[in-house]
């Protein structure tokens, strides 16, 4: 994850500049925060304690590639801006369990279950974790958004405002998929950061809400997944 995001965006960043990209948005994760950070998360934490440990590779060099973007910005007086979501999921999401997120893995899991009549689903951590979505839809409006109406020193937020527990996000797709077994928690696998809620008061300010509740965000994606599946 270092390696591979350190390259991508240092060449993608570089070539802009030489090539006169006027505007340019660098998309973050909220795994940039510190693992202990104060909620909600306000963008001036960043760097202010220790990283998750089971994203830090990764959070290294999306913090590397904000801070390529803001010294460019500031020696080549360039009207860039990074951009940190939360937790995306929905359209056109991997449902392939190697890779997938965690809203995309439940989909698949609970729905196959519902399908199969299984009797049980498994699923990791312990359910305490706090966890912050937004669908891409509005991702992809707030993006524009923060591209047509953001010129600022500093990355922004876009978030959805508020979390659940991935206890709550559980049961929430277990009951939109049908599914009538029982779900057991593996706890040996990890929970990752206690809890990931940013701030998104300052593009609020600016005129962007997300639009997309969390259950109608995972009913859509049930019926996405349930339709490739034919």
């Amino acid at each position: 994850f270092l390696y591979e995001n350190l390259m991508i965006q240092s060449n993608v960043i570089h070539q802009a500049y030489l090539n006169g990209v006027r505007r340019l948005c660098f998309l973050g994760s909220s795994c940039i925060y510190p693992r202990e950070c104060p909620q909600p998360i306000r963008e001036e934490y960043l760097m202010t304690g220790p990283l998750e440990p089971t994203n830090e590779g990764y959070a290294i060099a999306k913090i590397a590639g904000m801070k390529m973007v803001d010294f460019y910005r500031r020696q080549y007086g360039l009207d860039w801006i990074s951009v940190m979501p939360c937790n995306l999921y929905g359209t056109n999401d991997s449902f392939d369990l190697n890779t997938s997120h965690v809203v995309s893995a439940l989909v698949k899991k609970f729905v196959d279950a519902a399908d199969s009549r299984a009797d049980h689903v498994e699923v990791w951590g312990t359910g305490t974790a706090r966890r912050e979505f937004l669908h891409v839809d509005d991702a992809a409006e707030g993006i524009l958004f923060a591209m047509e109406n953001y010129h600022q020193d500093g990355h922004i937020n876009l978030g959805f405002g508020e979390d659940v527990t991935i206890k709550e996000l559980v049961e929430l797709v277990k009951e939109l998929s049908g599914f009538k077994g029982k779900f057991v928690w593996d706890a040996a696998k990890p929970d990752g950061m206690p809890r990931k809620c940013m701030d998104i008061s300052r593009i609020r300010k600016l005129g962007w809400s997300p639009r997309i509740s969390l259950r109608e965000g995972i009913e859509k994606t049930i019926r996405e997944y349930r339709a490739l599946k034919k």
